[in-house]
């Protein structure tokens, strides 16, 4: 939702980029930041097969996202 936002500066509001076509999960961070060093140091031509492979229409995986996290007021 913070980058759909563009809440923070950096690279998604520079960029404009506010539709995820592909993610993965881990459980540990250093997991997360291994596979993500290993991603960027891959030619574009590797990541874009990487993200046809669970996405292949490029569909915006978050579109559904706002309907299952609505913040409620704080009653505080």
């Amino acid at each position: 939702m913070q980058h759909k936002n563009q809440f923070h500066r950096g690279f998604t509001s520079r960029y404009n980029l506010t539709r995820p076509v592909y993610y993965e999960s881990f459980f540990y961070p250093d997991a997360t930041i291994a596979r993500e060093k290993e991603i960027k140091g891959w030619r574009r031509e590797k990541k874009l097969r990487l993200i046809e492979s669970i996405n292949s229409t490029w569909d915006d995986l978050a579109k559904e996202w706002k309907n299952l996290y609505v913040p409620q007021p704080s009653l505080g």
